[in-house]
C-alpha cells in the first residue's frame, strides 16, 4: 500500500509579550509583522497585550498594511492586574500620570501579579516560541517550566542595554551623587556621565538586586536576546523630531514654547497632553512660523519631509532609529530612565546631534531647561555654522546604512532569517 505525505512546512507559532508602554508595544508589533512577512507560510505571530492596549497593536498593524503572502498577525488579550492607586482602563505608561508610572513598573516585576495572567495566556495560546519583554524576566521561568523556547527582546538598542548592565554589575548605585562614572568594559570612546543622570534603579544597589539581577538571571534561561537595532549602527556594542511624551510639569512645555517663539525659526511641535495650552498671546506671536499639534502625529512621515532641518528629541530609542533612518540631525533633551545614556551614544559615538542644554542645565531627571537656553541652542544649531561637515556626512552615511540593512541580503534582513532558523531549530530540532 502506497503511503502519502503532505510535505507541508511546520508552523512556528510565536507569542510576543510586550511591556505596558506604547514605546514597547510598537516595536514588538513591528517584530511580529516582520517575522511573519519573512516566512508567511511558516510563521504565525500573536501579540499578547491587555485589553486597553489592543488598539495600539491594531494601529501599528494598520500602518504596515497586509502581511505579504497572506500571512496574519493575531492579537490576544489577557487581564490587566489590579494595581492599587491606578484607575480602571489605565494600562499604559503613556496614559498614566507621571507620578504613578512607578506603579506599572513595579507591577511588571511583581511575580504574584504578573505570573498568573501571563502564564495563563501562554498556556491558552500554547505557542512554539515566546518572545518576551525584558521587563518580564519572570517569563523565562514560565517558559522553562513549560518546555517552551524563550527569547528576550530589548526594544532599546545594544548601547543603552549594555551600558545599564555594565553600570549595574559594577555597583555604581551607592556612590556619591556628585560622582562622574565611566561605563566599564566599553570600546572607545570613553563614555562618562554623572550618577545623577543614571536611571533610578541604577542609583540604589537594593533596586539593582531587585530588578537587574533577576533580569540577567532570566536571560540565562533564554535561547537568546534580540536587540532593536541594526549592525552598522552599533557594531561594537552588538558584539560584546519636537516630541513631548511625559513632562513632569507644564513648566517644561512653557519654557519650550517661549524658547521656540524667541528663536524665530520655523517649527512643528507635537504635544501629547491635550489639556495643555501655550502661554497667552503665544500663537499670535508665532503666527504662521510654527505649527502646534496636540495629540498624536505621524512622526516618521514628518521626519521624512525635506523641510525638517532638526529634531528635538528626548532620546527614546524608537526616535533615535527613526532619525538615523531619515538622516535628520538632532538636539537632545533627555528626561528619564536610559535617555541620558542614549544621549551620549547620539552625541559622542554617532556624532549626529548636540545637547539642547549645556552640561550645567538639565543634568538630572525632569530638570527644567530655561527658555533662553533653548532659544540660544536652536538658533546656533539651525545656522550653517552650527552643524559641521563631518556630522552631516555621518548622518548621511548612517541613513544609507539603515536602508541597506533592511533590503534583501542586508544585515537586518539576514538576522531576521537567522532568528527564525534558530527558533525553528530550538522548537523542532531535526524535524524541520
Amino acid at each position: 500500500m502506497a503511503s502519502t505525505s503532505t510535505n507541508q512546512p511546520k508552523k512556528l507559532r510565536i507569542l510576543l509579550l510586550p511591556f505596558f508602554a506604547t514605546s514597547h508595544i510598537g516595536p514588538f508589533t513591528d517584530l511580529a509583522f516582520h517575522l511573519t512577512a519573512a516566512r508567511p507560510d511558516t510563521v504565525e505571530s500573536t501579540v499578547a497585550v491587555t485589553p486597553a492596549n489592543a488598539s495600539i497593536v491594531q494601529s501599528a498593524l494598520t500602518r504596515h498594511g497586509p502581511v505579504p503572502g497572506h500571512g496574519t498577525v493575531d492579537i490576544a488579550t489577557y487581564p490587566f492586574p489590579t494595581i492599587d492607586g491606578l484607575p480602571s482602563r489605565i494600562e499604559n505608561l503613556s496614559t498614566v500620570k507621571a507620578t504613578d508610572g512607578w506603579r506599572i513598573d513595579a507591577a511588571a516585576a511583581d511575580e504574584t501579579l504578573m505570573r498568573p495572567v501571563q502564564e495563563s495566556i501562554i498556556k491558552v495560546r500554547s505557542p512554539d516560541v515566546i518572545i518576551t519583554d525584558m521587563h518580564y524576566f519572570l517569563n523565562a521561568d514560565v517558559a522553562f517550566d513549560l518546555g517552551i523556547p524563550c527569547v528576550t527582546f530589548h526594544v532599546i538598542g545594544a548601547f543603552p542595554s549594555m551600558a545599564m548592565i555594565q553600570l549595574g554589575t559594577a555597583g555604581v548605585g551607592d556612590t556619591d551623587t556628585a560622582t562622574v562614572v565611566s561605563i566599564p568594559h566599553f570600546p572607545p570612546p570613553d563614555i562618562s556621565l554623572p550618577v545623577t543622570k543614571l536611571p533610578e534603579f541604577l542609583k540604589n544597589q537594593e533596586m539593582v538586586h531587585r530588578f537587574l539581577h533577576p533580569m540577567l538571571s532570566g536571560l540565562t534561561k533564554c535561547l537568546g536576546l534580540v536587540s532593536n537595532t541594526f549592525l552598522d549602527l552599533e557594531c561594537d556594542y552588538c558584539r560584546l523630531f519636537v516630541w513631548n511624551g511625559h513632562a513632569k510639569s507644564a513648566y517644561f512645555l512653557y519654557e519650550l514654547a517661549l524658547g521656540l517663539e524667541t528663536s524665530r525659526k520655523p517649527f512643528l511641535w507635537v504635544v501629547r497632553d491635550s489639556k495643555w495650552s501655550p502661554p497667552e498671546g503665544w500663537r499670535e506671536h508665532v503666527g504662521d512660523r510654527g505649527i502646534l499639534i496636540v495629540g498624536w502625529a505621524p512622526q516618521t512621515a514628518i521626519l521624512q519631509h525635506p523641510a525638517v532641518g532638526a529634531f528635538v528629541t528626548h532620546c527614546g530609542w524608537n526616535s533615535v532609529l527613526e532619525t538615523v533612518t531619515t538622516g535628520v540631525p538632532v538636539l537632545t533633551w533627555p528626561m528619564v530612565f536610559q535617555q541620558f545614556i542614549t544621549e551620549r551614544f547620539v552625541t559622542e559615538v554617532l556624532g549626529i546631534g548636540e545637547r539642547l542644554r549645556s552640561d550645567g542645565e538639565g543634568c538630572e531627571e525632569n530638570q527644567l531647561i530655561p527658555a533662553s537656553a533653548i532659544e540660544q541652542t536652536v538658533v546656533k544649531f539651525m545656522e550653517e555654522s552650527g552643524w559641521s561637515g563631518n556630522s552631516t556626512r555621518m548622518k548621511v552615511e548612517l541613513s544609507m546604512k539603515a536602508h541597506k540593512a533592511v533590503v534583501e541580503d542586508g544585515s537586518s534582513s539576514c538576522d531576521l532569517q537567522s532568528l527564525i532558523d534558530d527558533l525553528m531549530e530550538a522548537r523542532f530540532g531535526g524535524e524541520v
